[in-house]
């Protein structure tokens, strides 16, 4: 499934109807990946969103490239929709500046490890004092506690907040995910707070602390396993295929663990993401036994009702894979859907990446870039039909240093000169 037509996204006119977060300014002091996959969420939102920098840039400009001396694809695919300004705020014309950044702003953002904000003479108070309507976002490893000071890491919040732990098969280690629940997941956690916070701002006036832990956004999108935890009193846990229950939740492979029980079937010829996952509800079972060459096994009562098959789930998966093993997975997808049945074939990332619908809803977009030409990326999962997103280019270091510092700040030519000559930019 290929497809060469990729969406560029500025290759059509931008869309110049008012966005949903038009006149919001952020200012964006993030880095890495949990703030700014928050920010970029807020900028294609409609949001001015400026990254504030220092002079030698966001670390990940240069982390993981791909080509030389260009931005990596690790700063381009979460940096789209920005403008970037550099500023040493250690310096005392720096701090000058920053004050009145803070000071023109609806939002600030920033992901540094905790109290750096605060040593920098900017506490919450201070901030206040300058901008009483500002929302004040903050991302963190941890809340307040004895992990507070840990260095949070992607895979750490994961490790932390119940992923690992419940990820992987039984008899191996815990396993962390692909999907970056730790750090774009915090951020999405991130700007469901500043909506809040900014909609909360039209009744009262003011602005507020926003406040978001990795190891607490990565436990939210784990709640279903506490809700297993406790079913654990009560005895073992009858949709997991697991023989052996202890006190905690197991890890039980590609087990669905919900109300309708699933996994993730073989097919021809085999490769590593040769697999369709299957969901096998109630009103499904018979026309899978149909599928499977075993249409006895609708009727019978061994096998015909839920609560016989709940016991024998790795037989029933076995019996279904028999099946699947012999058919490449697009036809399985194809026999399957033809009965409603739910499924889902297991996408690499190069077919995600050439998937015509994908492409067609603007989740893979082609961006052009200055300097490194061309770059995929993801495009806004965020619909809005009166708000669309139009993704533009991640910015250049500093690319925005004038229009912001003289343009909008209103300093002299002269003076931008001087402050780049003595460090400050």
């Amino acid at each position: 499934m290929t497809s060469t037509a990729t969406h560029t996204a500025t290759n059509e006119a931008p869309n110049t109807a008012p966005k949903a977060l038009e006149g919001i300014r952020v200012l964006d002091m993030t880095h890495v990946q949990s703030g700014p996959s928050a920010t970029q969420l807020l900028a294609w939102l409609g949001a001015d969103v400026v990254k504030l920098e220092a002079p030698t840039g966001d670390i990940t400009r240069k982390q993981l490239r791909d080509l030389p001396d260009v931005d990596s694809l690790y700063f381009t695919m979460l940096n789209c929709n920005k403008r970037s300004i550099t500023l040493n705020t250690k310096t005392e014309r720096g701090k000058e500046i920053l004050t009145e950044l803070i000071r023109r702003s609806d939002v600030m953002v920033e992901n540094f490890g905790p109290g750096a904000i605060d040593r920098m003479g900017f506490t919450w108070d201070r901030i206040q004092e300058i901008n009483p309507r500002i929302v004040y976002a903050s991302i963190k490893g941890f809340g307040d506690g004895p992990y507070t000071d840990f260095k949070a890491y992607e895979v750490v919040a994961q490790a932390m907040g119940g992923s690992m732990s419940t990820t992987g098969f039984e008899d191996g280690p815990p396993l962390a995910t692909g999907a970056q629940i730790g750090d774009s997941g915090t951020g999405i956690h991130a700007v469901a707070g500043i909506l809040a916070a900014l909609l909360q701002r039209e009744n009262t006036g003011r602005g507020q602390r926003v406040n978001v832990a990795m190891q607490h956004a990565v436990l939210n999108l784990c709640r279903v396993k506490l809700r297993d935890q406790q079913r654990l009193a009560h005895g073992p846990l009858a949709e997991y295929p697991n023989d052996d229950f202890g006190d905690e939740v197991p890890r039980s492979g590609n087990a669905s663990g919900g109300g309708q029980p699933g996994w993730a079937v073989k097919c021809a010829p085999g490769g590593p993401n040769d697999y369709v996952y299957v969901i096998v509800q109630p009103v499904g079972w018979k026309p899978i036994t149909e599928l499977i060459g075993r249409p006895e096994l609708a009727d019978d009562p061994e096998w015909a009702t839920p609560e016989a098959r709940l016991p024998q789930l790795n037989k029933m998966f076995q019996l279904i894979e028999e099946w699947s093993a012999t058919l490449p997975k697009w036809e399985v997808l194809e026999r399957l859907n033809a009965h409603n049945i739910p499924c889902g074939p297991i996408l690499s990332t190069k077919e995600i990446i050439e998937d015509p619908s994908l492409v067609a809803n603007e989740m893979v977009v082609k961006v052009p870039h200055p300097e490194r030409g061309e770059f995929v990326t993801v495009g806004s999962p965020l619909k809005l039909s009166d708000s669309p997103v139009d993704v533009t280019s991640s910015p250049l270091l500093g690319e925005h240093n004038e229009e912001v510092f003289v343009g909008e700040l209103g300093l002299g030519d002269e003076e931008l000169r001087l402050l780049k000559s003595n460090g400050v930019i």
